[in-house]
């Protein structure tokens, strides 16, 4: 008889395993992008890792590294019949030392987070996760200009990310704004940046984030732009209770909370622009 402690592998996962680790994501009520695996693969390719227990794989976790200091974990996963087995925290081992020395961020959903404290990570905001469907044809304030994300010269773009994130992630971005089944939009006034806004195909509610804005005002006419190139209109955005005027924002666009995650660190909490900070851009890879 196999002994399950030696028939259990953690290998870097393949672009093929990507592929399952949205589905596992979807089981679970997260509600990936559908294109996302073809984003978040190249940003770092050994970062993602997979348990195998007898060759098929039953665990989950991404480690991604930004720059010389920062990493970010998601897809933290055990098979449901399989857990509290140890295979779940082999992995998250093997994850966490990928990233030794950096700042580790992620996005723990409740049921986690005081396991994820008891490994040094502390909460520094939370999150919730607002759907519905929003006013349409909200125009942004006076001067200010909607346009397509990809016709901002991407040097600009890349910068305005940078004040919201702490780390570089220009390839990452670069494949997020043009990845196909999205819309990339950018608020722009006398050549300046104002916001920019993303919104992705998703099995069920399409994700709009990142969400930046200057203003309530410009959050808003980005958020009604982007939900009117759907079908239906319905989106869901990730919102940060660190910016109490994107809370309040998404409850006067008539959207409802629906899930609640934490973003934590083991580090110091990145400073970033709070003020304009509307939604996060995905709970996998920050």
């Amino acid at each position: 008889m196999p002994n399950p402690v030696e028939d259990f592998e953690i290998t870097a996962a393949s672009a093929e395993d990507i592929v399952t680790l949205g589905a596992w994501a979807h089981e679970e009520g997260w509600n990936p992008g559908l294109t996302d695996g073809r984003i978040f693969f190249p940003t770092d390719p050994g970062g993602f890792l997979i348990g195998r227990l007898g060759g098929a794989p039953v665990t989950s976790v991404s480690v991604v590294r930004y720059g010389p200091d920062h990493g970010f974990l998601g897809f933290y996963l055990t098979r449901p019949h399989l857990r509290g087995q140890g295979y779940g925290l082999r992995t998250w081992q093997a994850g966490t030392a990928r990233l030794t020395g950096r700042n580790i961020g992620l996005d723990g959903v409740p049921a986690q987070q005081d396991n994820y404290r008891r490994s040094g990570f502390r909460t520094c905001w939370s999150n919730a996760r607002y759907e519905g469907t929003p006013p349409p044809d909200i125009a942004p304030p006076p001067g200010t200009s909607l346009v397509d994300a990809r016709a901002v010269p991407f040097a600009q773009l890349a910068a305005y990310d940078r004040r919201f994130f702490p780390a570089p992630r220009d390839g990452f971005l670069a494949a997020w704004i043009t990845a196909p089944g999205r819309t990339a939009l950018a608020a722009v006034r006398d050549g300046e940046l104002q916001g920019l806004g993303v919104v992705r195909d998703c099995r069920a509610a399409s994700r709009i984030g990142p969400l930046y804005a200057a203003s309530p005002q410009v959050a808003a006419a980005l958020v009604s732009a982007l939900a009117a190139t759907l079908p239906e209109g319905t989106v869901a955005v990730d919102v940060p209770d660190v910016n109490p005027a994107a809370v309040r924002l998404a409850g006067e666009l008539g959207l409802t909370p629906s899930f609640d995650t934490a973003r934590m660190y083991t580090g110091p909490e990145p400073v970033i622009d709070r003020a304009g900070y509307y939604g996060i851009t995905s709970l996998e890879l920050g």
